[in-house]
């Protein structure tokens, strides 16, 4: 009996002992942490201050597209790899130089959750280099997405309610409770949140399809719809003014998804007829074919003298929570 015993106390802690090796997808790890669109750059100092740092400089912190004035794809900050150790790999989004075989690598939650680091290697200078300019797209891309959705994440902490946005047109939209729905119309909705000395804002209508896609181009006809929308139902501050594109450049236009759906991405600067204001804005047409529509939802921002990276971001998140039924 005692032998019994013995063997079934050893098989269970041979079972326990089973059951306690956890693959790395298992470990815990630490809540990852940073602003976002804050990148770090684990590099040695003197390849930083040279031409390697002056490639990532030049890639990672361009300008974003569409600001009223220069302001960096990520804010980075430089550490040497001795010291990125402890809390410091909590950072959510990290770029790593390393002497080593050319070409990059994609790190997911290796300090933190959710993280996303990528490795960049080469056996000198010139090869770093050349990896860095040739992946700088996908590098963006991936780390832009990891934002992203961490900003969406927090923008769900505290949702406002979007039953009218689902009952005129058939919208679900996560956006903060800190926004509140400035003019409802049966077929435009403003909402507005307010900043310090300024606003961020969100427009939601719909067009036919034939007002974008037709025998002109797409990017002059989605200006003539902002231009018609801005008359119509975006007013300035003084009798006759009112909301349009800006005329000295025109928007970029790109090519998306929103919520499955094909969609026109349009970028740029917005300004007021006959009165002095501008600032960015995003714009998306949506295609509903089912509907024969494009859903225009457009987010834009005005806060004179101050920076609009994160505001236009922040709009950015909201816009592409969108579903459509």
């Amino acid at each position: 009996m005692k032998r019994s015993l013995g063997l079934l106390a050893i098989l269970i802690l041979l079972f326990s002992c089973k059951n306690d090796k956890t693959s790395p997808n298992d470990r815990i790890l630490s809540d990852s942490s940073g602003n976002i669109n804050q990148l770090t750059v684990v590099i040695e100092n003197d390849l930083w201050e040279g031409q390697v740092g002056e490639a990532i400089r030049d890639n990672l912190a361009a300008p974003v597209d569409g600001l009223p004035q220069e302001e960096p794809l990520f804010s980075l900050s430089q550490i040497p790899p001795k010291t990125f150790t402890g809390f410091v790999r909590n950072s959510r989004i990290f770029l790593k130089i390393e002497e080593g075989e050319k070409g990059m690598a994609l790190v997911s939650d290796e300090f933190a959750r959710p993280q996303t680091g990528i490795v960049v290697q080469g056996r000198d200078q010139e090869e770093i280099i050349e990896v860095i300019n040739k992946e700088s797209d996908s590098i963006i891309s991936l780390l832009k997405k990891t934002e992203l959705k961490e900003k969406q994440r927090r923008i769900r902490k505290s949702l406002k309610k979007d039953e009218s946005l689902q009952e005129k047109f058939g919208l679900k939209l996560n956006f903060p409770s800190a926004y509140r729905y400035a003019k409802e119309d049966d077929d435009f909705v403003w909402i507005r949140k307010e900043i310090p000395k300024g606003n961020m804002e969100i427009l939601v209508y719909e067009v036919p399809i034939s007002r974008i896609e037709n025998d002109s181009s797409v990017i002059a006809n989605i200006s003539k719809m902002r231009d018609s929308i801005g008359k119509a139902q975006i007013p300035g501050p003084v009798e006759g003014s009112y909301m349009i594109t800006e005329k000295a450049y025109a928007p970029y236009l790109f090519e998306t998804k929103i919520g499955g759906k094909f969609a026109y991405e349009t970028r740029g600067t917005w300004e007021v007829q006959n009165a002095f204001m501008a600032g960015p804005f995003v714009n998306y047409a949506v295609k509903d074919e089912a509907n024969n529509r494009f859903l225009i939802l457009e987010g834009f921002v005005f806060s004179p003298s101050r920076g609009k990276r994160d505001n236009i971001f922040e709009l950015d998140a909201i816009l592409r929570s969108a579903k459509i039924k």
